[in-house]
């Protein structure tokens, strides 16, 4: 994986383009916990799922999918309103996704999942990986390509989670949204990725 002059980023074999979490619970709209920006980031990943393609990387995608009741949720004690619930409308990908690789589903057991390589119990802290990194590790990747929703959220920790692994890293910036609780989380964001040796492209 490489950039150009330009700042584009080149696809090769050894990369894989990570599509965060493209659901209708962010990119709609009418969704439970929209992301301003959301449709266009459907957009822009379309762009570099096509790119990636025609280059040979490999694209797979990440689905939050919650049981209905999850101390993630506030009504159960936790943060966030109820979101892609497993086999839900909001749980889809955004129709205009572009799917054409495998998904890893992240949450399924009630679990905290930013991040494409990791979840979290929310109530004891205990962290478990997903299936993601042995299929990176398996087709030989050693650098990822991520965009989606949310910057400040599972962006943020999928690329915080690769560099730690010891992938390259790198995040389209114009396809990715913040969700911006605070208006300044998704710069804080940006910053933290940069420190921790991630590109922004």
């Amino acid at each position: 994986m490489a950039t150009s002059d330009a700042g584009e980023v080149r696809y090769d074999a050894s990369t894989a383009l990570l599509v965060v979490d493209v659901q209708n619970d962010f990119a709609d709209p009418a969704g439970s916990l929209f992301v301003h920006g959301g449709p266009d980031v459907v957009d822009a990943a379309n762009r570099e799922i096509g790119r990636a393609l025609r280059a040979g990387a490999r694209v797979i995608y990440t689905q939050d999918w919650h049981p209905p009741s999850t101390p993630h949720f506030a009504k159960d004690g936790g943060t966030w309103p109820v979101h892609c619930v497993a086999g839900s409308n909001g749980a889809a990908f955004a129709p205009r996704l572009d799917v054409q690789g495998p998904v890893v589903r992240k949450g399924a057991g009630g679990e905290d999942g930013y991040s494409g390589f990791s979840v979290r119990d929310p109530t004891t802290g205990a962290a478990a990986g997903t299936e993601l990194e042995g299929m990176l590790r398996e087709a030989g990747v050693t650098g990822v390509v991520i965009v989606g929703l949310a910057t400040d959220y599972c962006v943020k920790e999928t690329a915080l989670d690769a560099v730690r692994l010891g992938l390259a890293a790198t995040v389209v910036g114009d396809a990715v949204r913040a969700v911006n609780v605070d208006p300044a989380d998704g710069d804080r964001a940006l910053d933290a990725m940069r420190a921790a040796g991630v590109r922004i492209a």
